[in-house]
């Protein structure tokens, strides 16, 4: 991207930066607004004078000052995600990558390196790295894994309903999405804390985050070693015997992306949804009163929270126009979920309910459209179910002003969820799991009590035998 694409007037002046100390600390060259930095510290608020000034497709500066159009509208990032002629997800056709205006040290160089990954991928061997995902996708038990993601749910409230309290992001959140995960790569002995750990850490971009990598990878290629060697019913090995013949380095790759990938996304949107649940009233009425479903409740919270914020880079392929900007060749750009999904031109009112309507951005668009969108519903669906049928009572245990978020350009998500319960001697039974979770580690944060503590003794008093719909819903939900 250079200059003269943002300044066709050709005023662009590159000491017009602010001085130290000045309140317009928030502008960089060229006049235009920063996406870091103290300024940017509410993002949200950034792009909603983005679009202000500028419309839905407007300039901004990233870390190190580089260069990034940010598409804010929903109609123009729809366009841009699901035009493959004018743009793509190659970071190598990147100006700034390639001329060096991003240097290899750059804070957010892991999300810009190009990997041998079809998200990265175009034309022929996009559609035979995609294919693969997607073939071995199709194979995915979805009826099998909701009764799966119940057992789980109920595995993990056995270990803390007994206490009153609990924190649902360490203790839920966190753990339902990688739990699911390993049983469909075929890896269940490997779910833990410390992939729980590493799966959160990885995506920060930090020097432990190296380590995490290095862990995961570990893990997903003596998985590959494995499977390949001894083929079975699960992700990986139909991954691995697609017609397309996938190398072992791939074959880990495409591993490592589906798993952080599906779980940094169900992990907030499971805590998205719970928040909600627990801090509007309105909302959570709703659900009891039966004028909304979990799974209603959770396409609302996709509208409202993504669980991605953005996306980058998307680049130009060649000379284009999009939202009334003048786009250059190898410009890059970054897809704008969150803002996109309050563009007011199609959310005028955003009060208003969006059940029904599954048209946001959080899962993209067009050939790169997420393949794994209908596990991590199911996830967030039979999680939130599950868990408000065992715990109707549940609520928040501290001010909805004292939760705090961890946030970056790419996601925010919450650091903790506190809250309170009638303490349960009910115990429901899950030896029945193929595969039970793990004993975990204490937790000894000021809003959770330790978890992983004998199992309680089920409950005496007498069972009445549920009618026939109850019965069939019941075996839906795997109980």
């Amino acid at each position: 991207m250079t200059p003269e694409s943002f300044s066709p007037a050709d005023t662009y002046d590159p000491t017009a930066a602010p001085p130290p100390g000045c309140p317009a600390h928030g502008i960089g060259p060229g006049g235009l607004r920063r996406l870091y930095g103290p300024d940017a510290a509410d993002l949200g608020a950034v792009y909603e004078e983005l679009r202000a000034e500028h419309g839905p497709v407007a300039p901004a500066l990233l870390h190190d000052d580089v260069p990034i159009w940010v598409v804010l509208g929903h109609g123009e990032n729809m366009r841009m995600v699901s035009t493959p002629t004018h743009f793509c997800r190659d970071p190598r056709q990147w100006d700034a990558l390639q001329n060096g205006t991003i240097k290899p040290d750059h804070p957010l160089m892991p999300h810009f390196a190009w990997q041998p990954i079809c998200c990265h991928a175009e034309g022929d061997e996009h559609r035979r790295l995609r294919g693969a995902v997607t073939g071995a996708m199709s194979t995915i038990d979805h009826r099998g894994i909701r009764r799966y993601i119940n057992r789980a749910t109920q595995d993990l409230v056995n270990k803390f309903c007994g206490r009153g309290r609990a924190d649902l992001v360490s203790q839920f959140a966190e753990h339902l999405p990688m739990a699911v995960l390993c049983e469909i790569f075929g890896m269940p002995d490997e779910y833990n804390d410390r992939i729980v750990e590493a799966a959160r850490d990885l995506p920060k971009g930090t020097e432990t985050a190296i380590a995490s990598n290095a862990y995961i990878m570990d893990v997903l290629m003596r998985l590959t070693v494995r499977r390949r060697a001894e083929p079975r019913e699960d992700f990986t090995s139909h991954l691995i015997n697609h017609p397309v013949g996938l190398d072992d380095e791939e074959v880990g790759q495409h591993l490592r992306v589906v798993l952080i990938a599906a779980y940094e996304a169900t992990a907030n949107l499971l805590a998205n949804v719970l928040r909600v649940v627990l801090t509007d009233p309105g909302f959570r009425a709703q659900l009891n009163g039966g004028q909304m479903t979990v799974p209603q409740a959770v396409e609302q919270s996709l509208w409202d929270e993504p669980p991605f914020s953005t996306i980058l880079p998307y680049v130009a392929k060649q000379d284009s126009e999009l939202g009334g900007q003048r786009i250059r060749k190898g410009d890059a750009l970054l897809f704008g979920i969150a803002p996109g999904n309050v563009d007011p031109r199609v959310r005028p009112d955003l009060t208003a309910n969006m059940m029904g309507n599954r048209s946001h951005l959080a899962f993209g668009g067009g050939p790169h459209e997420c393949p794994g969108q209908d596990i991590g519903r199911a996830i967030a669906e039979v999680g939130v179910d599950a868990l408000l049928s065992r715990l109707p009572d549940i609520q928040l245990a501290c001010d909805e002003d004292d939760l705090n978020w961890r946030a970056s350009i790419f996601s925010q998500h919450l650091v903790e969820l506190p809250v309170r319960f009638e303490p349960r001697s009910q115990h429901v039974d899950t030896t029945h799991l193929e595969h039970p979770l793990p004993v975990q580690r204490a937790d000894t944060s000021q809003h959770a009590d330790p978890v992983g503590a004998a199992p309680l003794t089920p409950t005496t008093e007498p069972v009445v035998r549920p009618g026939v719909f109850r019965r069939l819903l019941r075996w839906w939900r795997g109980e």
